[in-house]
């Protein structure tokens, strides 16, 4: 019998190991799955690379696994805003690597990974600084159509750590509104992905056409419960 539901986020999060990739979702601090970035603090892997459209808000979920020294490198589209002072003091002091990427492309590096795709080229960002690789070497280039594109590649996790609204015990997943964001493809391009949901339910009560993520992307489901938010994180529990 196929059985995700894991018995706890401890549970969920016991093989995460230190130096891997993990695809979190969420964009800002909606989506964002506070209880695994929570335990996984907890559970104490180090040196990880972290995939998100920002670097963290405040001082709670992303930030607080930033500012505990766990985060070795961080590759999202956003990484400051008026309350990003954790990643900023940590990437001014040389302690935090980043790899900066447009919206679009993370979105599509995600969905290539999950999709099988090698590489692809797109127009965004060519004739700029993000053309380059990291060490500073151009980035292949070619003419498409009568327009210059720039060649970039999956980026494939080694976990995904996604904010889910209803699962069953097959892992199939239903998000809620704008809190889906990354997750239905940050699962697809991971080996292991791990999702909180608020409500567990029978297998056949989740209508197959508003299923977003099916359950052969999931490994793990944890109930958590539904909390009151707010911008800016959590408040009170419902």
């Amino acid at each position: 019998m196929i059985d995700k539901i894991a018995t706890s986020v401890a549970d969920a999060l016991s093989g995460v190991q230190d130096g891997a990739t993990l695809l979190i979702g969420g964009f800002g601090t909606a989506g964002i799955p506070g209880e695994l970035i929570d335990g996984l603090i907890e559970q104490g892997a180090k040196n990880l690379t972290v995939v998100n459209n920002n670097a963290g808000n405040g001082d709670t979920g992303l930030a607080a696994l930033l500012a505990a020294g766990r985060v070795r490198k961080i590759i999202c589209s956003f990484p400051r805003q008026a309350d990003s002072h954790v990643f900023d003091a940590l990437y001014r002091s040389g302690k935090i690597e980043l790899e900066l990427v447009p919206q679009g492309n993370l979105a599509e590096r995600l969905r290539a990974a999950g999709a099988g795709v090698g590489a692809f080229f797109t127009p965004t960002g060519f004739g700029t600084e993000l053309a380059k690789n990291a060490d500073g070497s151009a980035k292949e280039t070619r003419r498409i159509g009568g327009r210059d594109h720039v060649l970039e590649y999956p980026i494939h996790g080694d976990v995904a750590l996604v904010k889910a609204e209803r699962g069953d015990r097959w892992g199939n997943l239903t998000y809620r509104m704008a809190a889906r964001n990354f997750g239905p493809v940050m699962a697809t391009a991971a080996k292991f992905t791990v999702a909180t949901v608020h409500e567990i339910v029978e297998l056949g009560q989740l209508d197959p056409e508003a299923i977003v993520t099916p359950g052969i992307f999931v490994s793990k489901v944890v109930r958590i419960a539904r909390v009151a938010t707010q911008a800016g994180g959590f408040k009170n529990a419902a």
